[in-house]
């Protein structure tokens, strides 16, 4: 293929223009928008198509913006700050509108979706990397490559975790421990920031107290280390007490926990999940709650009925149990591996309503019990439109069909989608 003009008839899912050529080859154009006419030569081969270059665009959209961050579009974090913000939201709406077409439910309610605002997110896993000349590199890898994009800033961050970049390359470059590559995960909790660091070396005693003398003078709770093949963290240092109030109740994380990505986006998937159960609940009604995390959905569904909550990793279980124990809230809070043992369908019985928030491959191992129960109402947290028209196409096979859905981007700018998807079957 040499250097072609081509018009852009639709954006993808990757964000990426789709185009054709004159012989009908499927064409992936990055930072290209619909309606364009633009000019691009040859790119990398993809399974689906071929991603080409955009050279230049000769007749723009009206949608098109001037991206407001520097680090654009080098930075694999943000893929689309070049369409404008209602064009941005409709678009994010048809993603899931298909990805429930595809499921099975053509008809599928949609509302609008939620868009978080630039410099709310409060968690961010950051890529590390030390150059040959010593430098420290800092931020997330580039879109196509490998490479770390080192930011200096990022309009989708909180500017507290923004303002640690500068003073955390500072520290790494001192450190023993860190030798070529690591990783940065920062949660800002109410007490302030948490940081879990995995590196590539041990740390010596030197690191040790480089790493307490860091937490004091920024004020940080907590530092845990690890190594970047996972396994079991260690507290580096511990200057205080670290909590986040989940549903109103202060829950202690452990170092890296999960979180849902901006205090908005986490209002708005309780709202959607508690307008997704049914209207009339009894005074002992059960609700069962799969993937429950550290409790996010557990505490604000505890004041609308008693919940069995169920979760796979140790850490989180213990730490929502303690909280719910501590405030004696109606949770019962069980460890379990719900991909290796799901719940069976007989296990399901006399629940009034059943809400999961699976990991990203969703909830496979789950379904087809879910499908075959005698549940009435099912609300689907999907943070992967593939997966949940997967999942979702089991349970439109059952019968089932969906009340209501709602797109809510927590990852401004990005392709990133979560929706709350409530299932219910009809009487």
């Amino acid at each position: 293929m040499t250097t072609l003009e081509l018009e852009i008839t639709a954006l993808g899912a990757g964000g990426d223009g789709l185009a054709a050529t004159p012989d009908g080859a499927r064409l992936f154009v990055p930072g290209a928008l619909p309606g364009e006419q633009v000019r691009v030569s040859p790119g990398p081969k993809r399974g689906d198509g071929m991603a080409v270059v955009l050279e230049g665009v000769l007749s723009p959209s009206r949608d098109r913006v001037e991206p407001p961050c520097p680090h654009f579009p080098r930075c694999g974090g943000c893929t689309i700050q070049h369409l404008a913000l209602a064009p941005y939201a409709a678009w994010k709406r048809a993603r899931l509108a298909e990805a429930l077409s595809r499921a099975g439910f053509p008809d599928a309610p949609v509302a609008d979706t939620v868009v978080t605002p630039p410099q709310t997110r409060r968690r961010a896993d950051l890529a590390l990397r030390r150059q040959a000349d010593g430098r420290v590199l800092l931020g997330f890898h580039e879109r196509s490559a490998g490479a770390v994009e080192d930011l200096s800033t990022c309009l989708v961050l909180n500017p507290a975790l923004v303002a640690l970049f500068e003073p955390l390359r500072a520290l790494l470059r001192g450190l023993r421990a860190f030798r070529r590559e690591g990783s940065a995960v920062l949660n800002l909790l109410d007490t302030g920031p948490d940081l879990l660091l995995r590196l590539d070396g041990e740390p010596n005693a030197a690191d040790r107290s480089a790493i307490a003398a860091f937490a004091a003078a920024h004020r940080i709770p907590r530092i845990a280390g690890g190594t970047l093949k996972g396994g079991t963290t260690e507290t580096l240092a511990q200057l205080g007490a670290v909590s986040m109030a989940l549903g109103g109740v202060p829950v202690a994380p452990p170092p890296g926990a999960f979180l849902q990505a901006t205090p908005q986006g986490e209002a708005a998937i309780i709202a959607a999940v508690l307008d997704g159960l049914p209207r009339k609940l009894a005074g002992k009604a059960r609700i069962a709650e799969l993937h429950a995390g550290l409790g996010t959905l557990s505490f604000p569904l505890a004041e609308r009925a008693r919940v069995a909550a169920f979760e796979g990793a140790a850490d989180a279980v213990a730490a929502l149990d303690v909280a719910a124990r501590r405030v004696g809230a109606a949770i019962s809070a069980t460890r379990r591996d719900l991909a290796r043992q799901p719940l069976a369908p007989k296990e399901l019985d006399g629940f009034a309503a059943l809400v999961l928030d699976p990991p990203f491959a969703g909830a496979l191992d789950q379904m087809p019990a879910l499908a075959r129960s005698q549940l009435q109402r099912i609300v689907y947290v999907s943070c992967n439109p593939a997966a949940l028209t997967r999942d979702g196409k089991l349970l439109q096979q059952a019968g089932w069909r969906v009340a209501q859905a709602t797109p809510i981007d927590q990852f401004l700018w990005s392709t990133q989608l979560e929706a709350v998807v409530s299932f219910e079957r009809p009487r």
